[in-house]
């Protein structure tokens, strides 16, 4: 019995898919807007131009209908193919669209175009709308009728063909379904139930190491799945040939601009891969995008099964009260927005103001500014939480020992008896000409982190560079401050060139530091290199890995490790909050995306006037458990003067 197919469509290429199909099959041409026939087995949704009002009606009539669909259509010079459209599988026309939308160059001019065609306002007939190019197109869109209707695989399930109609050329684009998305998006109620953790077996790739999925594994699936220049949620990318290591840039485009994301190991295969699971991170970390956001009420509502939001470290009151200033005070009786996360101390799950658990950069709810710090990609649950802590003491570690001005104790590198640690180091000096310099940062939890250094030899360029990392092998907390060291250098050149008189007036003026770049650039200065006196004081004696650091635990499985770590913080009295921020597009391959809370310790924070120090006691504390102070800092003591972290 031959099928039934629908053709929605005036024009050449409706025309054409018509004369090549109706040989064969039962095709009925009508309006998607009139009633369609009970025995339809596939709908053609065909036009000589963009009609996106057209592509949500048939997305809202043939999904309610259980019909799978196509569309092919003439945008701007090129012929759009697909997707093919099944009702009850992720992956729409709007899907497309918006990726389409995203990755472009104009995608904001696109997106107000769409919404105006959307409203019902048609475009006129595409001038490379050529008789040819629409010919092929129709000739690939009846092969592709030819394969559904014969129950094999389609080439257009989460996937566009593009022909450049100028060219005939064709290109083929995959592209993951919005997990966003109003047409097919599936995504779960944000509930105290799928917040909880049961941390569960997560067994590594070597017992020295702190990762359970290989680069090996992964790689087959990164670039695939999320770098396309068309469609991607990466769509472009960048070699750096000019730094000592191999450095790869990723660009993420959003819809306000675009993100650079960077990879550096050794490889630049190995670098692009990493690049993308940066972006990853970052992806999941914007908004939510795995779970619907169902609970908004004040904290005096909830306050008995929410994290205290003054817990966090607010900003100070003067920068309050200026006009100017992106964000409000908190009010415990002020509704806002809060997502559920799960407390390792009170093992059970809370609620997390929203803005505290994805980026929160300035806008009408915000109380505090709130960056990516905590937030880590893993290969498991575990391995996401673990990487996520370690970012947390990381940053923590480095402002206190800033704000406290903490005299730290010297790493000789040297005794690390590391081969290719040493040959980074040899290769930072011949190559870009720096001295590195490192510091034991490990706080009472006593999880190794450190604090890097890399001093300009030359009479040029950038004066001081500044890192951080953690990691329960010290040795590979240095590695990566490395990597992040060697980004910086010879782009921070340039940078300090073309705008020293502006860094110079920040020397003068702390609060002309404003964005993550100026607080690196500061201290490029060599004017500002006093300021750093009290950690880089050569007179104290140089210590030994062995001297400073235990030996790390070797563990077969993460799971071992992240018990440890949270046992530590237990009885400590620190509470580590975790939200689970893994988007549908991250878990198809497995991998997970957390962000780590941990009230008391210090958030990062960009631009002086936004620092976060008030109500962290921490910082006053913490340096006469250290052994630094006799008696606890006040407010007052602290380093007045923007942190180094760039």
């Amino acid at each position: 019995m031959a099928a039934h197919i629908l053709i929605d469509g005036e024009g050449l290429l409706a025309d054409y898919v018509y004369d090549q199909l109706s040989p064969n099959y039962l095709v009925r041409r009508q309006s998607i807007l009139e009633e369609v026939p009970e025995n339809t087995q596939l709908a053609l949704v065909l036009h000589d131009t963009w009609n996106p009002f057209i592509h949500q009606k048939a997305e809202e009539r043939f999904r309610a209908l259980g019909i799978p669909w196509l569309r092919g259509f003439v945008s701007f010079g090129e012929g759009i193919i697909g997707p093919l459209v099944r009702p009850d599988i992720p992956g729409c026309s709007n899907c497309a669209d918006i990726r389409l939308m995203l990755a472009g160059p104009d995608r904001q001019e696109m997106w107000g175009l769409r919404v105006k065609t959307a409203a019902g306002e048609r475009l006129l007939r595409d001038a490379w709308a050529s008789r040819t190019g629409l010919s092929q197109m129709a000739i690939l869109i009846s092969n592709e009728v030819q394969r559904v209707l014969q129950g094999e695989s389609s080439c257009l399930e989460e996937r566009v063909f593009i022909t450049n109609l100028r060219t005939l050329t064709i290109s083929s684009h995959f592209f993951l379904p919005d997990p966003l998305c109003p047409m097919c998006s599936p995504l779960p109620k944000d509930t105290s139930e799928l917040a909880q953790i049961r941390l569960e077996s997560s067994p590594k790739l070597n017992p020295t190491g702190y990762r359970c999925r290989s680069m090996d594994e992964l790689k087959n699936v990164l670039v695939k799945d999320y770098l396309d220049y068309r469609t991607g949620v990466m769509n472009g990318k960048m070699q750096d040939f000019r730094l000592p290591f191999a450095d790869v840039l990723v660009n993420m485009p959003l819809f306000d601009g675009d993100e650079g994301v960077a990879g550096r190991t050794n490889s630049y295969e190995m670098s692009e891969l990493t690049a993308i699971l940066e972006g990853l991170e970052r992806y999941c970390g914007i908004e939510p995008r795995g779970k619907k956001r169902v609970v908004r009420d004040s904290y005096h509502n909830l306050a008995d099964k929410a994290l205290n939001p003054a817990k966090v470290g607010l900003h100070e009151k003067e920068q309050y009260a200026k006009l100017d200033f992106p964000f409000k005070p908190f009010h415990p009786d002020k509704p806002m927005n809060w997502v559920w996360g799960y407390s390792f101390l009170q093992e059970r799950p809370i609620l997390v103001p929203e803005l505290l658990s994805y980026y929160s950069l300035g806008n009408g709810e915000g109380f505090v500014y709130e960056t990516s710090n905590g937030c880590a990609l893993g290969g498991s649950l575990e391995e996401a939480i673990f990487h996520a802590i370690m970012e947390v003491v990381e940053r923590d570690s480095f402002l206190l020992t800033w704000y406290a001005k903490l005299p730290l104790p010297r790493l000789d590198l040297s005794s690390a008896n590391d081969k290719e640690l040493q040959m980074m180091v040899s290769r930072i000096r011949e190559v870009v000409g720096y001295d590195l310099h490192f510091y034991n940062s490990m706080m009472e939890h006593e999880i190794p982190s450190v604090w890097a250094v890399a001093k300009n030899r030359r009479s040029k360029g950038t004066n001081l560079i500044c890192a951080a990392a953690a990691n329960l092998d010290p040795i590979k907390a240095v590695k990566s401050a490395i990597f992040e060291l060697a980004g910086m250098m010879i782009r921070h050149d340039e940078i300090l060139e073309k705008n020293r008189q502006k860094y110079e007036e920040m020397l003068q003026d702390p609060f002309a530091v404003r964005t993550m770049v100026d607080h690196g650039m500061l201290y490029g200065l060599r004017e500002a290199e006093e300021r750093l006196n009290f950690l880089m004081d050569e007179n104290r004696p140089l210590r030994t890995f062995e001297q400073e650091f235990k030996c790390p635990p070797v563990n077969t499985d993460l799971k071992d490790d992240l018990q440890d770590i949270l046992d530590r913080f237990r009885r400590l009295d620190l509470e580590v909050i975790v939200v689970d921020q893994t988007s549908p597009i991250t878990k198809r391959n497995g991998l997970f995306c957390v962000k780590v809370l941990i009230p008391g310790m210090l958030p990062m924070t960009f631009g002086h006037h936004l620092t976060r120090i008030k109500g962290l006691d921490r910082v006053l504390n913490v340096p006469v458990k250290l052994g630094f102070y006799k008696q606890p800092l006040t407010y007052e003591q602290l380093n007045p003067y923007p942190h180094p972290f760039p």
